[in-house]
């Protein structure tokens, strides 16, 4: 039995089969477009290459080496960004046709994170600067039931599928949008007791609900845009039926626009006050950030020497943590995030020393 769950975001963008992603990448090759096209800007060179070049992660060999390196090197569970726009679901791809057909794929679990964010033309470079809406992320009641029949019908029930305490593993991104798009804090608690209620019925013992902090800042609990009415981070999760929460970039709860040895103890302090909050926390490490391929201009908020020994100083930090307090899982931002600079494939610059860097930390123990 493993020690320890060393779990990876996956992007799920790096594919061409997603026809709709091509009002934002229309080259057909999903947002490596933007990784092959960065282009320099003054002194500034983002100047990275994947390893494994321009590969589409939506293909099932591709996947199973992708696998096979993440389980070699002590990644065991991969969540992926789940999205929900416009009544259907968007870049599932990446999942249903890349992991989960993956000949290997019962190497490790996987789960989701609904990323039910807005949409906006950030993933489109040639108008990222606009920041215009192009599909909401917020759902009804009517729409939140379809989509979580779909959960339980095509993942949940998936033995392969990651559990804590038994119960299939949900993580929401956003929320404010949740709890907007529900119509307040009651129709929002009302809709995950529905679902943990549907899963139980499918012989699934119900679902662990994990929520994604973002920082200390209140919360929108009123179900009307613009409304006043708001709520601590804590006051909410502590309203809603959620079992844990983690966290998914530092750029959500702190400054990354200097070096990383500057940065962690914020991410120290952010775990230690956490673990005081009445819901299990598990902690977080983010690799960095520099989201400069996504734009045609220079943006300047970006994490500064952060090599893999670096990130494995906060690793082991992280597996400190998990000891002290008793949890099994720690979140890494990410597998793949290559337009945020925050990703463990191998590069031309580090190669797969991110990757090593777990493998010391986790792999070796485990």
């Amino acid at each position: 039995m493993k020690k320890y769950d060393v779990a990876a975001y996956v992007w799920p963008a790096y594919t061409g089969d997603e026809m709709r992603a091509r009002i934002f990448w229309p080259e057909g090759i999903g947002e490596w477009q933007s990784v092959k096209n960065a282009e320099p800007k003054g002194d500034y060179v983002w100047g990275r290459k994947p390893l494994w070049g321009y590969v589409n992660e939506a293909d099932p060999y591709v996947m199973e080496m992708e696998i096979g390196a993440a389980v070699d090197h002590g990644v065991n569970v991969f969540i992926y960004d789940w999205y929900w726009y416009d009544g259907r679901p968007f870049l599932e791809n990446c999942l249903n046709d890349g992991f989960l057909k993956a000949k290997n794929r019962e190497k490790m679990k996987f789960y989701l994170m609904w990323a039910n964010h807005d949409a906006n033309t950030l993933w489109d470079k040639r108008n990222s600067r606009y920041g215009t809406t192009v599909w909401s992320g917020k759902v009804t009641r009517e729409q939140f039931e379809t989509i979580g029949k779909r959960w339980i019908e095509k993942y949940f029930s998936d033995p392969g599928y990651y559990r804590i305490d038994n119960k299939p593993v949900l993580s929401i991104y956003d929320m404010s949008n949740f709890i907007t798009g529900l119509g307040g804090i009651d129709e929002a608690r009302s809709a995950l007791e529905w679902l943990n209620g549907e899963a139980a019925r499918s012989g699934l013992g119900g679902v662990h609900f994990q929520a994604v902090k973002w920082g200390d800042g209140a919360l929108n609990v009123s179900g009307v845009d613009g409304s006043e009415n708001r709520a601590p981070f804590k006051t909410v999760i502590d309203a809603l039926p959620i079992d844990s929460f983690t966290n998914y970039q530092f750029v959500h709860f702190t400054d990354v626009n200097r070096d990383y040895e500057k940065i962690v103890p914020d991410v120290l302090k952010e775990w230690e006050n956490d673990s005081k909050l009445k819901k299990t926390y598990f902690p977080h490490v983010s690799i960095g950030w520099d989201n400069n391929p996504r734009y045609t201009f220079f943006k300047e908020k970006i994490t500064k020497n952060n090599p893999p020994e670096e990130f494995e100083k906060l690793l082991r930090a992280a597996r400190d943590y998990m000891d002290s307090h008793g949890v099994g899982l720690v979140t890494i931002n990410s597998w793949n995030e290559w337009t945020e600079t925050s990703y463990l494939e191998p590069d031309n610059i580090n190669g797969y020393g991110y990757l090593e860097a777990i493998k010391r930390t986790f792999a070796q123990i485990n």
